[in-house]
């Protein structure tokens, strides 16, 4: 797979208080691509440090679990995801202008980095308690901004909507989805996506 972007989630691999060993970004790369693929609970440790070119007993070294593996990862996926959503919804222009902006990046997201969004849409139930409160809290942080966002369009009547919560998870949920079927076969590029599912929320907010 070539939709995993490690070097974008962890770009300080030598260097700098967020500095990483590369042994320690082969388990990230190797840990995405096999929770991806089987699933957490199928996935061993092994598999894990086998796919990294490591032995099992380094991949302790760096990390205490494949737990811990899958809370950075979703963590990051997540944090990555945010800062997307806050940039678009606080840029300049009206409602419907940033609202299109941002589904387009949101979409294009997931379809690039379509192995690590399945990794943390749909491995979630597997986060150790305190690792999905984290994560929890930044996907309330996402979802906070949508809702602002269609608010704000509602109350200059850019939008029509009946429920505003309701319709921001609609938005995110559309995203979120093309991470689960994208594939380097779809007949759309990234930002071809992005760029009818903006159309498509409009129309769905009654812009």
């Amino acid at each position: 797979m070539t939709s995993t972007p490690i070097a974008d989630l962890w770009p300080t691999l030598s260097g700098g208080a967020d500095a990483r060993p590369e042994a320690a970004h082969r388990l990230l790369q190797a840990a995405v691509e096999s929770f991806a693929e089987r699933g957490f609970h199928a996935t061993t440790t092994r598999d894990i440090a086998t796919a990294a070119g490591m032995s099992p007993a380094a991949l302790y070294i760096h990390y205490q679990s494949k737990a811990a593996l899958l809370a950075e990862i979703s963590q990051a996926g997540h944090a990555a995801t945010l800062s997307l959503v806050r940039a678009a919804a606080s840029a300049e222009g009206g409602p419907a202008e940033r609202m299109r902006h941002l589904v387009e990046q949101f979409t294009a997201w997931h379809a690039r980095a379509r192995t690590v969004g399945r990794v943390v849409n749909y491995e979630l139930h597997a986060l150790p308690e305190d690792a999905y409160a984290v994560v929890a809290a930044l996907r309330l942080d996402i979802e906070r901004e949508v809702s602002g966002l269609i608010e704000e369009g509602a109350a200059s009547g850019a939008f029509q909507v009946a429920e505003v919560r309701t319709a921001a998870r609609a938005v995110t949920s559309l995203g979120i989805d093309v991470s689960r079927w994208y594939t380097d076969r779809s007949s759309e590029t990234p930002e071809e996506l992005g760029r009818r599912y903006g159309e498509l929320v409009l129309r769905m907010l009654g812009a």
